[in-house]
């Protein structure tokens, strides 16, 4: 740019007939010196363009960008949340009416508002969500067997309701059935838990790790699908390109039962019976291993879901009213050795001998499976 400005300035201020001189070197030396001059304040006014108008313009430009990331990164997480409600079959019209709301204030570039919107959106959310807890825990069903068990687990962050499944390794296989055979990155096909269990022949079963739901925004383009670590039934390993050095922790199960802290510690091995990849890591080696990471999906309180093991003990199960937190806290007051958190919110299903212990929620990618030997 500076170049044309030069050249611009340097043939409008030689006339053609000193143009003619160009081998005079007074004329010479004052037309550069003049040039030289007006370079100079060219470039000067092209700095000031820049540190003036240009720069403000751009930090406008970014700031507006960051409200709009900032609001519309809230209004998704909120959606989401929204949509897990309506998951447990209630349409919460206060809830409703927020969002939409907040909607239109992003719409017209309200920015403030949108964001003190949401703010009461997600605390109207929290509260129906804590009642709902509250609600499950207050009437929760009991496993049948002599392998179900429910009871209260008191810990310094208070008393909580149990619902847990546990079996010996040695006569059960825990496996993973998945709705499509391989891979799938979008449109993945889904079924309900206990479709799962049923062709499974399972006497238990219970929803997996976190999946994309296709009623989600974010997932728009990897409609039910998962990125994790996961061997089936069929001993046919999922995502297994792109978790080689994955950081989710993950439990492999066979007679007996190993966690690792990472996916990339685990090979390739289909001799045993299921690898399956969580997170966050719950317990490990009898240690609570999780005290919350910021997000505000694992640190409101619900019915969250679990797969734990001790030695060749496998437990599934469900906490009641707690965040991610809590549950590791309850899950090592019981004595379980190590257990990965599994998904929650309107995907919570737990299955046995025939009938729903929790759920059904949506539609699943797989569920987890307890069968005979």
């Amino acid at each position: 740019m500076v170049v044309l400005v030069s050249l611009q300035v340097f043939m409008s201020v030689l006339s053609q007939r000193e143009q003619q001189f160009l081998g005079s070197e007074q004329v010479l030396n004052n037309k550069l010196t003049e040039l030289q001059k007006s370079l100079e304040e060219k470039n000067n006014s092209f700095e000031d363009f820049k540190k003036t108008d240009q720069v403000l313009l751009n930090q406008k430009l970014e700031a507006d960008l960051k409200d709009i990331k900032t609001g519309y990164s809230g209004l998704i997480g909120t959606y989401e949340s929204l949509v897990d409600l309506r998951g447990e079959k209630k349409l919460y019209a206060k809830v409703d009416s927020l969002f939409a709301q907040a909607l239109n204030q992003l719409s017209e570039n309200n920015y403030a508002s949108a964001t003190a919107t949401i703010k009461n959106l997600e605390a109207e959310i929290k509260k129906e969500q804590e009642k709902r807890a509250l609600a499950a825990a207050a009437a929760v069903p009991v496993a049948t067997g002599n392998s179900g068990s429910t009871g209260t687990v008191k810990t310094d962050n208070g008393e909580f309701r149990t619902n847990i499944i546990s079996a010996d390794l040695r006569t059960t296989k825990v496996v993973v059935d998945t709705a499509s055979p391989s891979d799938c990155a979008d449109n993945c096909p889904v079924l309900p838990l206990a479709t799962f269990a049923q062709r499974s022949g399972a006497f238990a079963a219970i929803n997996g790790p976190y999946f994309c739901p296709a009623t989600y925004p974010a997932c728009a383009n990897k409609k039910n699908s998962f990125d994790t670590l996961m061997m089936n039934k069929n001993k046919t390993y999922f995502n297994s390109g792109n978790n080689v050095y994955s950081s989710v922790p993950a439990a492999i199960f066979s007679t007996t039962s190993r966690f690792v802290r990472q996916s990339s510690e685990w090979g390739r091995d289909t001799g045993i019976d299921s690898v399956i990849a969580g997170q966050p890591l719950l317990v490990f080696n009898g240690q609570s291993m999780f005290g919350g990471d910021g997000d505000p999906k694992k640190s409101g309180k619900g019915t969250r879901a679990f797969i734990g093991a001790t030695d060749n003990t496998v437990y599934i199960g469900l906490v009641y009213n707690v965040t991610v937190a809590e549950m590791a806290n309850v899950i090592a007051a019981k004595g379980i050795k190590n257990a990965i958190n599994l998904d929650s919110g309107g995907s919570i299903a737990m299955w046995n001998n025939g009938r729903y212990l929790a759920g059904p929620g949506r539609d699943l990618p797989f569920g987890i499976m307890l069968v005979r030997r």
